[in-house]
């Protein structure tokens, strides 16, 4: 029988290297072939693959494509496409070995036709895990379908920076919501025996959203403990809990060893204290930055030695550092022991997804006969509903149809590409047409240039948001913007094209607007950023801002609106918290759309109308100015805005240094109480019952939220814990009981002398409806637990 570690030295040096590095689709294209500089984006079949080119490109096989949904536009094309490499693939790798296919599924398949949902901010807003395990089997399904057998998802960064622009791939600030929503993720992903054909992603590795400014890549200066006891935790949990099997490494540097080559990180950490056992990828051209950014590596090669020699297995997305590799293997430079270890670790990934045909899996997935395709939006719909968090309300909402002269006005009223983000069908679209308009030249003042291509998430182009609007509405045909759906409910309802959301926004025509809305004794304004890749987008991989408030002229719109005499009703789309105070202010209510995708629409003017309720809790701090940034609830006791005891050091220049609206905040069209029946310590495990009762006739959802705070710790502890939750349905003055078993080794840390447990000692226990609003307290005295 042949086993991993024999078929690994069956293979020459050039066959090892050959299985830890990736192929672009690029590869597959014939250079000599040209875009016709007057041919149509929309009549073009897509760029021509050639999969035969595999044996000139990679004479001694390959180990990964990298973006595999790019191959075709259309689901059917695509599953050939990847059928057709598979075959050319298994005559150029030896033994016949497969290429493990990549793509992306953070909130559904990352296709032109992939099925959607809201993105994972958005998902987080549900504090309902069982949402990400839909998301996730939905688009493994998808993926699997076409053959591809790997999602670089799910993103376990704690986005605690709200500058950082990849917000809105994140599941918030705060470990415990992380873990949770992420664990549903892989799940769904994997299935519940690990054997759906198609397997999860933890991502980026370590601390990647905390950088310098918010800026992509920057360096992360985090303490160890920091490192290993908080943003460690999802991984943790992940690998031991969910069995996550591949891990991808982060950009960042941390105490000045980039990620790609940080021994103590991938191996020391990783894999000596957190267990894991599987397989480590680069992000795409972190094992580059090695030798071209951070200048560690004298050549390509030894970045490549460097990142192998820390733990990581693969390069992506190509080889440009590991075909440099075999030299150094050579002259005795990196044993060849380690390549060994990193292309075991790939085959061991590879036999578990039935790629090796020496060795069956044990319980591979059946092989699919057709692309999958959704059937209904009904899913999306109800998960985007869930996701709808009403922040402030004096009563004006639900509205009712025709009782009030309404208008909706803002640039977000009437724009479907709003409400989507990067790594979604419509930035995925968006980057293929980017490309076309400029290799083709027609962006004016933007050209194919090696400045361009390399970081297109940041080259501004002109001229586009017309061509991208209409892209997203060919390919969600069916779904309604948000006036749209207004109008749907309530035909009087009138839209006025007011405001501006571009940087470069002309002041705002105050007397325009207010003349454009004389009639109404309401006016709903839909406000937000955009979020993607390609673009002019304010959020996104690569778009740090500096002042995270709504951009343009939005903020003057809504003062405008209610300095007018208009009761305001603020709709604001965004992946992330934004410094909200003025519209706070401004408003009668505000609501939250955290990007729903295709589904947004309709749901947000059902929850206007009352047809639905706001489901939405906010899984991040929502600052009342950029000042207070970075701002978290599970702040360290002495530090932050609050404390159990003491006054604390807030901002001499504002009246309140709190939170404009915390962590696990949301209202209801009904109000909810809740309470303790009994907290006790069963051995290692903290036992919680009580019951939440609706004070109102509506029936409604609420979020019952469990935290603790050490008291006895002899290190500095969060001023809360997060330790677990629960999304409950309560109807009209009724109650619903439930009960918490959360193990005390949730509570672990580091302790002053290198051991990781819990001290013994009291812990207050908080229940709460947000972490801003605690309705119970107890105290329990905890055992000592050393892990």
């Amino acid at each position: 029988m042949t086993t991993i570690r024999r078929l690994v030295s069956r293979l020459s040096l050039d066959e090892k290297i050959a299985q830890i590095q990736g192929i672009e689709p690029q590869d597959f294209l014939d250079p000599s072939a040209a875009l016709d500089s007057d041919s149509d984006f929309d009549s073009f079949p897509g760029f021509q693959y050639q999969m035969e080119r595999l044996p000139l490109v990679r004479p001694h096989g390959v180990g990964h494509l990298s973006l595999g949904q790019q191959l075709h536009r259309d689901l059917d094309g695509l599953r050939r496409t990847l059928a057709r490499l598979q075959e050319v693939a298994k005559e150029v790798n030896p033994f016949g070995i497969g290429v493990l296919v990549h793509a992306e599924g953070v909130s559904g398949f990352v296709h032109p036709q992939g099925y959607q949902f809201t993105t994972p901010w958005g998902q987080a807003a549900t504090w309902d895990p069982n949402v990400s395990t839909t998301i996730g089997r939905t688009a493994a399904a998808q993926a699997r379908s076409v053959g591809i057998h790997l999602f670089f998802s799910p993103v376990l960064d704690l986005a605690r920076d709200i500058r950082w622009g990849r917000v809105h791939e994140t599941y918030g600030e705060d470990p415990e919501l992380i873990t949770r929503m992420a664990a549903g993720f892989v799940r769904g992903v994997q299935g519940e025996d690990g054997a759906s054909g198609v397997l999860a992603t933890g991502k980026h590795f370590l601390g990647y959203a905390t950088s310098l400014g918010a800026l992509n890549q920057a360096a992360t200066q985090l303490g160890r403990r920091e490192l290993v006891d908080v943003h460690a935790a999802p991984f943790r949990r992940l690998i031991a809990e969910e069995g996550l099997s591949v891990i991808m490494n982060s950009y960042n540097d941390i105490d000045g060893i980039p990620a790609a080559a940080n021994r103590w990180l991938l191996t020391d950490l990783l894999r000596d204290e957190l267990g894991f056992t599987g397989l480590v990828v680069s992000d795409y051209g972190a094992v580059s930055m090695l030798h071209n950014t951070y200048r560690i590596a004298a050549t390509p090669g030894h970045a490549a030695a460097l990142a192998l020699t820390a733990g990581l297995d693969v390069e992506l997305p190509g080889n440009a550092m590991t075909r440099g590799l075999r030299h150094l293997i050579e002259d005795g430079t990196v044993p060849e022991q380690t390549l060994d270890r990193a292309v075991t670790n790939v085959l061991e990934i590879k036999a578990r997804l039935d790629l090796i045909p020496e060795i069956r899996a044990t319980n591979a997935a059946p092989p699919s006969t057709a692309a999958e395709r959704p059937t209904t939006e009904q899913p999306a719909r109800d998960i985007a509903t869930a996701s709808i968090t009403l922040l402030a309300n004096d009563g004006i909402l639900p509205l009712s149809p025709r009782s009030a002269k309404v208008a909706i006005v803002g640039p977000a009223a009437d724009e479907l590409r709003i409400h989507f983000g990067a790594y979604s069908t419509v930035s995925e679209a968006e980057m293929a047409r980017a490309v076309y308009l400029i290799t083709t030249g027609q962006i004016t003042g933007v050209s194919a240039s090696p400045e361009v291509f390399p970081d297109l998430f940041q080259v501004r182009l002109p001229g586009t948001e017309a061509i991208f609007e209409k892209d997203a509405r060919a390919l969600h045909p069916a779904a309604k913007t948000i006036a749209e759906a207004v109008s749907a409910i309530d035909p009087t309802v009138r839209y006025h094209a007011l405001g501006s959301l571009e940087l470069d926004a002309p002041a705002l025509d105050r007397k325009a607007v207010i003349t454009a809305v004389a009639d109404a004794d309401i006016v709903i304004a839909v406000v937000g950023e955009r979020t993607g890749w390609a673009g002019n987008n304010t959020a996104g991989e690569g778009r740090t801002t500096a002042d995270p408030t709504l951009k343009g002229n939005q903020n003057d719109l809504i003062t405008t609106l209610h300095e007018a005499g208009k009761r305001v009703i603020s709709v604001v789309v965004s992946g992330r918290p934004l410094v909200l105070q003025s519209v706070h202010e401004a408003s009668s209510a505000v609501l939250l759309a955290p990007l729903l995708g295709q589904a947004a629409g309709s749901a947000i003017a059902d929850v206007l109308f009352g047809v639905t309720e706001p489901g939405g809790r906010t899984p991040s701090t929502f600052p009342r100015h950029g000042g207070q940034i970075p701002l978290y609830h599970g702040h360290p006791l002495g530090s932050g805005y609050d404390h159990p005891t003491q006054p604390r050091h807030g901002n001499i220049d504002l009246a309140d240094s709190s939170p404009l609206y915390p962590f696990g905040h949301g209202l209801s069209y009904t109000t909810f109480d809740a309470g303790f029946d009994d907290v006790t310590v069963d051995g290692e495990t903290l036992l919680v019952s009580g019951s939440v009762r609706n004070l109102g006739e509506r029936p409604g959802t609420t979020v019952v939220q469990l935290y603790t705070r050490d008291e006895g710790a002899s290190v500095v502890r969060p001023v809360r814990q997060l330790v677990d939750f629960r999304r409950v349905a309560v109807a009209g003055g009724a109650a619903e009981t439930f009960e918490f078993a959360v193990p005390l080794s949730r509570l672990a840390y580091t302790w002053p002398d290198g051991r990781r447990g819990l001290e013994a000692g009291e812990i207050t226990v908080l229940l709460g409806l947000s972490s801003a609003d605690i309705r119970a307290e107890a105290k329990i005295d905890a055992p000592a637990i050393v892990l």
